[in-house]
């Protein structure tokens, strides 16, 4: 058997220590990504740091630590942009390590996302790990460390802390864990919408669990590859864990809901004010059908375009290497939400951040190189998502 065969961690290894390469090898990417944005930005005369944790959203998460909700911007054009769009996870993170030390609140975002970022580095690894083996795993970890939007990894965003919390409940959906599972969703939904996705994938696989082998022991279930998690015999621990997955998601929306005065659905109004909803990917059709109306234009209407196709593609590959049901479904949501919402174009990449599931073939090949071979790949890779994110993050748009 393989390292590639390999789906069950070790009982004798010592989770961190296992881990430790895909962290160590985490680490060195995200810090050749900070040096090159540190180095650019000092370029143009702009602070790197200032970046990372007080631009954009940023700042709006920032602002609900300090002054809590009910801050809102109203546009010349009639638009509201309300602090209630944020899901307040990470704000209450950092007003707690902004309470218990020196650090501002800005500060205490940035150690919130480089925690998180570490935290989602290892829940990546134990999902792959536990899936196609160690090797896979840490070649998991690295692919998503070297995207093109990496360095939103680094800033004091949701992302990263989002990301840890969803790989870690579908880890544990996958070893059987169906409470934590449930909790860690309930937080993901605290932290972001597209909590949602979580939620799903941990529903999928407690009902693929009822179906495949009711009555059956747990222990004595095999570990299904169409699902990855254990059958039957886990009825009661299975629903509470679906009770609890997306009661984190339920309960801020329905809070914000009152607060704004519009009942169970007053959260929509909200997302309304910035322009955002879902209408099936048709505000993001015409998008991309306008940039063919000249030649310039052209060339990034016809990347989007490919950008996209490799997405589905993936997701078809994924289906094709059988990933276990919690996966794809929780990969499949966090796309459709991604590419079928009107919010702003130029944020898709960093909201595709979090599909970490559809890496896993890209993982495959990369660990079937030679050591040096995937190396140098991942290398390069690094080498290109530095620069890229340097650049973007000190262009004029929020990423």
């Amino acid at each position: 058997m393989t390292d590639l065969e390999t789906r069950v961690t070790p009982a004798g290894s010592a989770p961190l220590r296992r881990a430790a390469p895909a962290l160590l090898g985490y680490a060195a990417v995200r810090a050749l990504g900070l040096l090159a944005l540190v180095l650019w930005s000092a370029a143009r005369d702009k602070s790197a740091y200032t970046l990372l944790t007080a631009r954009w959203d940023a700042l709006w998460y920032t602002r609900v630590a300090e002054l809590g909700y009910g801050y809102e911007v109203r546009l010349p054009n009639g638009d509201v942009h309300s602090n209630l769009a944020f899901f307040p996870l990470l704000p209450w993170l950092e007003r707690l390590l902004h309470a218990v030390s020196p650090l501002s609140y800005a500060d205490a975002g940035f150690v919130v996302a480089l925690l998180a970022s570490l935290a989602a580095a290892w829940g990546v690894f134990a999902v792959a790990d536990h899936v196609y083996g160690r090797r896979a795993g840490v070649c998991a970890v690295l692919v998503w460390a070297v995207l093109p939007v990496g360095i939103v990894q680094s800033m004091a965003y949701s992302e990263s802390l989002f990301t840890a919390l969803a790989a870690w409940s579908l880890y544990a959906v996958l070893s059987g864990r169906w409470v934590t599972a449930g909790v860690l969703a309930s937080l993901a939904g605290l932290t972001r919408p597209v909590g949602l996705a979580v939620a799903a994938a941990v529903w999928a696989a407690a009902v693929a669990s009822f179906v495949r082998a009711p009555g059956v022991p747990a222990a004595d279930a095999p570990l299904g590859r169409g699902t990855g998690v254990a059958g039957g015999g886990v009825a009661p621990r299975a629903a509470l864990g679906m009770l609890l997955a997306p009661l984190g998601a339920a309960g801020y929306v329905l809070w914000a809901g009152h607060h704004t005065g519009g009942g169970p659905l007053g959260y929509l109004d909200v997302q309304a004010g910035w322009r955002n909803g879902f209408d099936g990917g048709y505000a993001f059709a015409r998008f991309v059908a306008d940039k063919f109306t000249s030649f310039p234009s052209a060339l990034a209407g016809l990347a989007l375009i490919l950008g996209v196709g490799l997405l589905l593609w993936l997701y078809v590959v994924c289906v094709r290497q059988r990933q276990p049901l919690p996966l794809l479904v929780y990969a499949g949501v966090v796309v459709a939400l991604a590419l079928c919402a009107s919010s702003y174009f130029g944020s898709k990449p960093r909201l595709l951040l979090p599909a970490f599931p559809l890496l896993l073939p890209l993982a495959l090949a990369l660990a079937r190189l030679r050591t040096s071979r995937s190396a140098l790949v991942v290398g390069c890779l690094a080498v290109a998502s530095a620069a890229y994110g340097a650049w973007w993050l000190n262009g004029s748009g929020p990423p």
